[in-house]
Order: structure tokens, then sequence, then C-alpha cells
């Protein structure tokens, strides 16, 4: 009788599941919106309140003169000159203001706009109406040469509501950023081909030493 020596064949390793092509995309949403909410929480309530001034010609000008001259008051009213006289109205250093103000004209009207940004409402007032009565002063002792003057035209006014982004609205930005980069990132993953997904066929079995020799053997 003879004896054959039977080898069980190694069982393929077990490939490791991929995980779905969704879950960069989830995982890119969750991760974007926690990120937005925390900084939605961790910022500051910021309050912006803005007081207008505009340029009026004297009877030796003309409006279009009183135009550029509102464009040139509009870009020193940030200026150390400007800032050294309100801060004495405002109560705050001229750091804080050159930090905190903007000007802002328009090319169609002689106008300057003054905003201050600040977490207290009050304060935002202060500053815009303090650079705002600065300005206006500067430009009274001037108008003998510009034959222009800066008359107030609106006082900043107690905001209601804050200008700064609410939580829930960081964390809407935010999840939508991380769903976007989830996207690209699941864009940019290679596919996977049916041939990564066929099973592995066994291939044609060898006969073992001592098989071979029993077979030799009888012949």
């Amino acid at each position: 009788m003879t004896d054959t020596t039977t080898r069980q064949r190694p069982k393929p390793l077990a490939r490791l599941r991929r995980p779905p092509a969704w879950s960069a995309l989830a995982a890119g949403t969750l991760l974007g919106g926690l990120l937005g909410g925390a900084y939605g929480v961790l910022t500051p309530v910021t309050y912006t309140a803005t007081s207008y001034v505009v340029a009026v010609p004297t009877s030796d000008s003309t409006p279009e003169a009183a135009r550029g001259f509102a464009q040139a008051y509009g870009r020193v009213a940030t200026h150390l000159a400007v800032l050294g006289d309100a801060q004495v109205w405002a109560g705050v250093p001229v750091r804080t203001l050159r930090d905190h103000v903007r000007a802002a004209t328009s090319p169609d009207a002689p106008m300057v706009a003054v905003s201050a940004t600040s977490s207290r409402p009050g304060l935002a007032v202060d500053m815009a109406n303090a650079v705002s009565r600065a300005l206006t002063q500067h430009a009274e002792h001037t108008k003998g040469s510009t034959q222009v003057r800066l008359v107030q035209f609106s006082r900043a006014v107690k905001p209601s509501e804050p200008t700064s982004a609410s939580p829930t609205v960081t964390t809407l930005v935010g999840a939508s950023a991380g769903g976007l980069l989830g996207g690209l990132v699941l864009l940019a993953r290679p596919r996977r081909t049916g041939r990564d997904d066929a099973p592995l066929r066994p291939g044609p079995s060898v006969p073992g030493p001592a098989t071979a020799a029993d077979v030799s053997g009888q012949r």
C-alpha cells in the first residue's frame, strides 16, 4: 500500500478591506464642522459702528473738486495727525484707533465713511465719531487753500447686532470646506479595478517528494 503525503496548501492572507468611498467625505465634513464651531465659540464677538462726513465745496470751488478732496481725506483719516486728536475724545490709545478704524470713500459721491470695530458697541461708536470729528477739524483748518469743507453727515449709532460671524455660521462654513476637501481626496484616491477584487485561483498542484517517488516505483 502506497503512502502518500498530502500537504495542506496555505490559505491566502485575507485582504484588508478598504474603508468605504464616502468615509473621506464624511470625515472631512465632521472635522471641518468641529473646527468651524470651535472658531466661532472662541473668537470674541465684535460690533461695528460707522459715521459719515461729506465734502462740501465753497463758492470758489466745484463739486468735482469736492469729490477729489473727499478721496484725499479718506486716505488721511487713519493717519497719525488725525488719530492723535481723536484719541482724546475716544478715550483709547492711537494704536487702538489705528488697528480698529477704517475709512472708505465712493467715486460717485463726496463722502467719507469712518467705521470702527470693537467688542463693546459703545466704544465702537465713540471711536467712529471721534475720528470723524478730528477729520472735519483738520479739513476746517485747510479750507482756505482747498476751498472744500467737511461736514458731519451722519453720526455713528450704537449697533444692535454683532458683525462677527456666529458659531452656527462658522460651523456651516467649516463643514462645507471640510466636505469639499474630503471630496477632493475622494477624487484623487486611486480607483480599484476588477482584477483587484477577483479571488486568487489555486495554481496547478505539485506533488511532494514522497508522492513523486511512489509514482516512479509503481512504474
